[in-house]
């Protein structure tokens, strides 16, 4: 196996383009790099697009999938081991939020932030 993909199977990157408008998945998102991480990858999340809002603080306290699994109890998870939440800074620029809006341990990123992952990373996509 070469060393790339030996990169992928430790190195998962979910990526999330929704927000608030689709609870299941955007919650799933959060669970997923908390499954991973829990298995010893090196886990990653970056927001796209509506998935910005989720970066904002006080938009995932009571956000909730179907399941009853909760967004801020994935987030405080992913927080608590430093576990890297990237939202899309030209979309949130377009969506007006700032460096200032993010909760704690998200940060914006460009979108070479987003390919440099992906090449070394298994990637999901929600």
């Amino acid at each position: 196996m070469n060393q790339s993909a030996d990169a992928r199977e430790n190195n998962v990157l979910i990526t999330l383009s929704c927000g608030t408008n689709n609870p299941n998945r955007a919650v799933r998102a959060f669970h997923l790099a908390q499954v991973a991480h829990r298995m010893g990858k090196n886990a990653a999340v970056f927001l796209l697009d509506e998935g910005v809002y989720l970066a904002r603080k006080g938009i995932t306290d009571n956000l909730q999938a179907p399941t009853g699994d909760k967004a801020d109890d994935m987030i405080a998870y992913l927080q608590e081991f430093e576990v890297p939440i990237y939202a899309c800074a030209p979309c949130a620029q377009a969506r007006q939020i700032s460096k200032e809006d993010l909760q704690e341990g998200f940060e914006l990123a460009p979108a070479t932030t987003l390919f440099e992952l992906a090449a070394k990373s298994t990637v999901i996509s929600l």
